[in-house]
């Protein structure tokens, strides 16, 4: 039996849940209710609501990715690092909270940033006054951070355990300092998880919709609400399309300028 047999199923899925529901996109996008070709659904997406509500969901989306950045990277060193003992049992409890339901992680949330939460009944006990959270942009993006920063830690943490340790013993032994040795040799060759991880959550933070809804408390609509309000409330199927084709000609054009981005091949860089 041929190879290419055994990628009938997969094909089938993608051409039945991938392709095909793409093909109506760009075909409700293009259409009026009554049938006929319009581009006053696409014209609709650059006018000043919509670019309004584009512009706060890509700076939410890029603060989130960089926040995970910061935080996931010297997560995913650590545990990637050969002397860290307790690896396995801390890199259980990292992408645990991957094993949860999506909204149950958002839920979760809001019980610890709600005028009755956790947090706030700490501060209540320590003699601090309650702090309104829920309905902010932080608590936004706080959620946009628990939710997506494992998948930032998990490409990266996999770069990183890939990588050929001989390069590292070497630049040490040709006298480089270990700030050198990471600038030099450790970064370069974790390139392709870093660019990875921004992808998996650039991605999936421009798009969100339930986050802002439960956690902004309906106060900050982004791209994602749009779209999910065209569609279930106003019913305007060819203007959600529009601005879904909108927001997938964005993510195409995020990864082809990720892509554009090549690592080192393998080398640490010149003189030490």
């Amino acid at each position: 039996m041929k190879r290419s047999y055994f990628a009938g199923p997969y094909a089938v899925w993608m051409i039945l849940f991938t392709i095909a529901p793409m093909i109506f996109v760009v075909f409700y996008a293009f259409h009026t209710t009554d049938g006929g070709i319009t581009f006053d659904n696409i014209i609709r997406c650059f006018d000043a609501t919509t670019m309004k509500v584009f512009l706060r969901s890509v700076k939410l989306a890029l603060m989130c990715t960089m926040l995970c950045l910061l935080l996931g990277y010297p997560a995913a060193y650590i545990l990637a690092s050969k002397d860290f003992s307790k690896y396995k049992m801390l890199f259980v409890l990292f992408i645990l909270p991957m094993w949860m339901n999506f909204l149950l992680r958002t839920y979760a949330t809001m019980s610890l940033l709600e005028n009755r939460g956790i947090i706030n009944t700490v501060l209540e006990k320590l003699g601090f006054e309650r702090v309104n959270m829920i309905g902010t942009e932080g608590a936004v993006l706080f959620g946009m951070v628990y939710n997506f920063l494992p998948f930032m830690i998990l490409p990266i943490h996999t770069s990183l355990k890939k990588m050929d340790t001989r390069v590292i013993e070497a630049a040490q032994d040709l006298g480089a300092n270990p700030f050198r040795v990471f600038a030099r040799v450790t970064l370069p060759l974790s390139v392709p998880g870093v660019i990875s991880g921004i992808t998996m959550v650039f991605m999936p933070a421009v798009t969100t919709f339930a986050i802002s809804r439960l956690l902004g408390n309906g106060n900050f609509m982004l791209l994602g609400d749009m779209i999910e309000k065209q569609f279930m409330e106003s019913h305007d199927w060819s203007f959600g399309s529009a601005l879904s084709l909108f927001m997938m000609i964005l993510i195409m054009l995020s990864i082809g300028l990720l892509n554009r981005i090549e690592p080192n091949k393998g080398e640490g860089g010149g003189k030490w």
